[in-house]
């Protein structure tokens, strides 16, 4: 890994630990809280990081997963501070912030599953079947712990 591999990753799980963090102490990520503002804070800085990986040469789908989390920060940020979307702005930025967390684990899960273990990864590309599930079973835990933050709102 390069240098920039290494702090992109480093921060990566400094995001999740964050993230986690915030979930536990305030069953949501918010910019309101220390821990939910550290998590958009490491998160804007990795996907700014991510544009300067080319694992495979030129734009790929990591580099538009970072534009994609780079859009719902901006949605997630304009819901909670400028009400974009009047009452529904709460659960916006909830489930905007929630989607960037899943959005973490797509690249994280294919590259530490496509290189670990050295030299006999688990899988052998980012299109193996398991691996497309594992990312399938992801989205619906994201979708289940979304429906479980707005049950009360």
């Amino acid at each position: 890994m390069s240098p920039l591999g290494i702090f992109h990753t480093a921060l990566g799980l400094l995001a999740l630990g964050s993230g986690i963090t915030a979930y536990a102490l305030h069953r949501n990520i918010s910019p309101r809280s220390t821990a939910g503002l550290l998590y958009i804070a490491t998160t804007l800085v990795v996907c700014l990081t991510g544009f300067g990986l080319f694992a495979h040469g030129g734009f790929g789908k990591p580099h538009a997963l970072a534009v994609l989390t780079l859009l719902t920060l901006v949605v997630a940020w304009g819901a909670g501070s400028r009400q974009w979307f009047g009452a529904a702005s709460g659960k916006v930025e909830t489930v905007g912030y929630s989607f960037t967390f899943f959005l973490h684990f797509i690249p994280g899960i294919t590259e530490t599953f496509t290189r670990l273990p050295r030299g006999n990864p688990v899988f052998a590309s980012p299109e193996s079947p398991a691996l497309l599930a594992i990312g399938g079973l992801l989205f619906l835990l994201f979708l289940t712990g979304a429906r479980y933050q707005l049950r009360d709102s």
